[in-house]
């Protein structure tokens, strides 16, 4: 394992790692500002922690099915896996709860953190910008933000008037591992003040190819061991894996009007999808409702049927003041609910979720001294009805304020800090809880004319348990778990201290980021007892349970561009390696970990044409948590060309003809982030072919 780390931190700093988009201009050090950091704006090589912003080109090269899958490839990133219907993105090996999904900056107001096999309101189909921050960055959002924070950016609501009277951009690609094709528009005209934007998306994937047997040859041999032997071939899915069709569908148009010292905008969007659930105890069931079965027959086939309206008002001013410089405030109001069929015609359990969050922020500059503070409000209701509910209705209400203050002297050392108070209440029939929540951080960097930059930050995060953390006693069949929550959780605290250290000319860069979190009371799902019983209806019982942890990694990252190359072509190379372990301090490990994964690519571009390889290898996760089965590494081999029809006069820039080849060996691929890794593998050979035009 040590030769394997040296050769990868040898090979990243050769191939100059990276965590972003191959650059539209030969100077690497331009770089996107990262809206979504508190203070005033910043690069993303500003920043202490590793933060990543990936545009409109990154987002289409990298498009998969769900959020967590279109980011798997960035560094210090993972996904929770559930076919190609679900997931959501792990950060450092933190998800569910302590990873906030955003859409511009307001949190998704879904029930996705609630469960693995829930999808998450936002995907980047149909986004402009993703940003992620890691860690302590995410300060500013709460105890929900303790492993980082997501944000998907979809332009609807602009706060300054775009250069083009009027633009389009379209997405277009077919999948053959599916026979699956997806689709994404967007237009948008300027009129006086106003900005009209309108945007829509589709997919349509069906059942998708995989290299051999559903289950893993692990779960495969324990249940033949259990049987006697008797587990037989033909009960499992191989070649295609069934249940595993998506099917999704936005639309969405804002309107702002933006003076010159004032913005205000309004936009909806009505988000739909129908996916199946693979690999869940829906299908693993007795026909005949046998005692201690499942009760789903086997030839069913469980799916989702969800819808999403949501309301986002945005408005802000700036102020020509010595002290105040700006004051945004947005307000956005969610319907969401989805319905869990057993079979088609037969509905389930239906889960709703409405709620309401509000943020003000207000900039404001004194000397040298710049910062942010501002206020944040969430109002939530979550309600599930049906045998199969896990969880009863649940209200959650927060309210938080925040201040974040930055400092830089011309010498090129800075100091940064901030701090969040929040109240956060559950109101339940079980009974009320009540957390009073306190965040903080500080840090110091120094930046140097040579292109170097380090830093060391240090938080402490505090977060209030979820509804099912506290509330949960029922069948959750999606996952193969009976899930049992307790009203008695404490909050969880974390204490993060991350180093960083990144170096950057108009070719190349380099990052390294280290990071340590102590948690004290952390909250985890594993094996347990209910009434003395292993099992319920069939099902393992599993208690949401609270212990100290320990979590250490690290990324490294980086990019080079060398012109006029090898072939006379134009060449970026980028990677990246990240590490990170999870221990209960009592022993054991933290469940769904990540295993030590590497990603390298290149690029090579001529006038016309560009063609590229990515390379995602990643170790076996043996590191595994009670009743986890350890997981097979991979090397999934990705291959792309492009044809730039911007230069043959078609649209302008961005404008391209495209061919994937994605898992070129047909490798079978299981995510050790995926609570149904050994049941539902990834897909394996896609030949993707698609296009891309911007006017």
């Amino acid at each position: 394992m040590k030769q394997l780390l040296l050769l990868a931190a040898s090979t990243a700093v050769l191939a100059g790692f990276a965590h972003a988009d191959a650059p539209d201009e030969t100077d690497l050090r331009q770089q996107s500002v990262i809206v979504t950091a508190p203070g005033p704006d910043r690069l993303e090589g500003e920043l202490i922690g590793n933060a990543t912003s990936i545009g409109r080109e990154g987002i289409i090269e990298t498009l998969g099915p769900t959020l967590g899958d279109t980011l798997d490839r960035q560094p210090g990133v993972s996904t929770t896996f559930f076919g190609q219907g679900a997931s959501r993105p792990v950060l450092r090996g933190l998800g569910a709860e302590r990873v906030q999904v955003l859409t511009n900056g307001i949190g998704v107001i879904d029930v996705s953190a609630a469960s693995p096999d829930h999808t998450a309101a936002a995907d980047g189909i149909d986004a402009e910008k993703i940003e992620i921050l890691r860690g302590p960055a995410a300060l500013a959002y709460g105890g929900q933000a303790i492993g980082g924070v997501v944000n998907v950016i979809d332009g609807l609501l602009p706060d300054t008037l775009p250069e083009r009277k009027a633009s389009a951009d379209v997405f277009g690609a077919y999948n053959d591992v599916s026979e699956g094709t997806e689709v994404a528009g967007r237009g948008q005209m300027v009129q006086g003040p106003f900005v009209f934007t309108l945007t829509g998306s589709q997919r349509d994937f069906g059942d998708y190819d995989i290299p051999g047997m559903a289950e893993s040859a692990r779960l495969h041999a324990q249940e033949e061991a259990e049987e006697g032997g008797a587990h037989a071939e033909e009960e499992h899915a191989s070649g295609s894996l069934g249940n595993s069709f998506a099917q999704t569908g936005t639309l969405a148009g804002g309107v702002s009007w933006i003076g010159e010292n004032a913005f205000l905008g309004l936009a909806v969007r009505r988000q739909e999808a129908q996916y199946g659930l693979p690999g869940s105890a829906h299908e693993h069931g007795d026909e005949d409702g046998d005692e201690g079965e499942a009760v789903a027959a086997p030839e069913e086939n469980p799916f989702i049927d969800m819808e999403q309206t949501r309301y986002d008002l945005r408005g802000g001013f700036r102020l020509d003041n010595p002290y105040l410089k700006e004051v945004t405030a947005t307000v956005s109001q969610a319907d969401y609910s989805h319905t869990e069929f057993e079979a088609p015609g037969e509905p389930g359990t239906i889960y709703e979720s409405d709620g309401t969050e509000a943020r003000v922020e207000a900039s404001h500059e004194l000397g040298l001294l710049k910062g942010a503070l501002g206020v944040q409000y969430t109002d939530k209701t979550l309600d599930a009805f049906g045998d199969e509910a896990f969880i009863t209705k649940t209200d959650s209400n927060s309210l938080g304020a925040f201040l974040y203050e930055t400092i830089d002297w011309e010498n090129g050392f800075g100091l940064e800090g901030g701090a969040r108070i929040e109240n956060a209440e559950r109101k339940n029939i079980s009974g009320d809880t009540d957390f009073d929540l306190f965040s903080a951080s500080a840090g110091a960097h120094q930046h140097w004319d040579n292109g170097w930059f380090v830093g060391l930050q240090v938080s402490h995060t505090e977060r209030a348990p979820n509804e099912s953390e506290l509330y949960a006693n029922g069948a959750h069949l999606a996952t193969a778990q009976y899930e049992v929550g307790n009203i008695d959780m404490d909050k969880e605290k974390g204490l993060n201290i991350e180093a960083t250290a990144r170096w950057e000319s108009a070719n190349a860069s380099f990052g390294v980021n280290v990071f340590r979190t102590s948690f004290d009371g952390f909250i985890y799902l594993a094996p347990g007892l209910l009434d003395g019983a292993e099992e319920v209806d069939g099902l393992p019982v599993y208690l949401f349970s609270q212990e100290d942890a320990t979590f250490t990694g690290a990324e490294i990252y980086g990019q080079a561009y060398i012109p006029e190359g090898l072939l006379k072509a134009d060449w970026t190379l980028d990677g990246g390696i990240d590490v990170v372990s999870g221990e209960l301090d009592k022993g054991g490990n933290v469940p769904l970990m990540p295993p030590l994964t590497l990603n390298v690519g290149a690029k090579a571009a001529w006038r016309l044409w560009s063609a590229g390889a990515h390379v995602t290898w990643a170790d076996d996760q043996t590191d595994t948590a009670t009743g986890e089965l350890p997981t097979d590494g991979y090397t999934q081999l990705d291959l792309r060309a492009d044809l730039d029809l911007a230069e043959l006069g078609f649209g302008r820039e961005g404008t391209t003809l495209f061919v994937d080849a994605r898992n070129v060996t047909d490798e079978e691929i299981r995510y050790s982030t995926s609570v149904l890794k050994d049941r539902v593998p990834a897909p394996g050979r896609n030949i993707r072919v698609g296009f891309r035009a911007a006017f």
